[in-house]
């Protein structure tokens, strides 16, 4: 537990000037946890990090995870990231047939969801704080996930009877996800009376339930995935708190949502 409090505590110190700060400083650090993020999912999957694949979809992943503007002056206009990204998925194709199918069709698979999954979450971790209004959207969303990941910890420990999903994650349970969606209505309501969202304050709360419902759906996510490669965690770099991917797996989800909704 002491572990976990200083690794947190240096985390925030680090995070929390960065989200203040925004602009490219939040852009660059969007890129570099995304890069993180693939590496786990290589470290995980026990594939070569020092490969010509990991290159192509490390890469592919920064394609998707930068800002819209950066492809601008420099590539024509009619280029966009999802053509960039189109690019490199098709050389994964091609290292198929150059490497006799040692790098197979199954493993192109993983790699363009890895960049797709990784990239887009990222890159809206960036892109919604650097809109109009950023920093208190990006709050709300940050404070529907934290209060749906403590007090469905908090209410699953102490009511939790009834198991949700244990073939993927057996200690979570019913009680402790309807906590913590209702925990998270609440203080995003209080936080909403605070800081006025674009939106009502009842599509606000639709939208809060909507987002701990799918920000509970991306922990389950990264968890089926850690049970299918049987890791504990998707990475150490973060002591006591596992890898960059369990840290985000709910932000990942929830992130590219907001977008989804007209937020951003």
């Amino acid at each position: 537990m002491r572990q976990r409090v200083i690794t947190a505590v240096i985390a925030l110190a680090i995070f929390i000037p960065i989200l203040l700060a925004g602009g490219i400083w939040l852009e660059v650090a969007a890129a570099a946890l995304a890069v993180v993020g693939i590496f786990e999912i290589y470290i995980m999957r026990k594939r070569i990090i020092v490969s010509i694949d990991f290159v192509i979809t490390l890469l592919g992943t920064l394609a998707i995870a930068v800002p819209l503007n950066f492809y601008k002056g420099w590539l024509p206009d009619s280029f966009t990231r999802l053509d960039v990204f189109y690019v490199f998925a098709v050389l994964l194709l091609i290292i198929t047939v150059l490497t006799k199918n040692k790098f197979n069709f199954e493993d192109v698979g993983v790699s363009v969801v890895s960049m797709i999954y990784i990239g887009t979450g990222f890159h809206y971790l960036a892109s919604v704080r650097n809109s109009s209004g950023g920093l208190g959207l990006l709050m709300f969303a940050l404070i529907v996930v934290w209060s749906t990941d403590i007090f469905a910890y908090t209410f699953g420990r102490k009511i939790g009877k009834h198991k949700l999903w244990p073939a993927i994650s057996p200690n979570k349970t019913w009680e402790g996800t309807i906590g913590g969606i209702v925990s998270a209505l609440v203080l995003s309501g209080i936080y909403m009376y605070f800081v006025p969202q674009q939106y009502s304050m009842t599509s606000m709360l639709l939208i809060a339930f909507v987002l701990s419902v799918f920000g509970q759906m991306g922990d389950l996510i990264e968890s089926a995935y850690k049970r299918y490669y049987k890791v504990k965690d998707s990475g150490n770099i973060l002591p006591g708190h596992g890898g960059i991917l369990d840290r985000f797996d709910s932000m990942l989800i929830v992130l590219p949502l907001l977008h989804i909704f007209g937020l951003v």
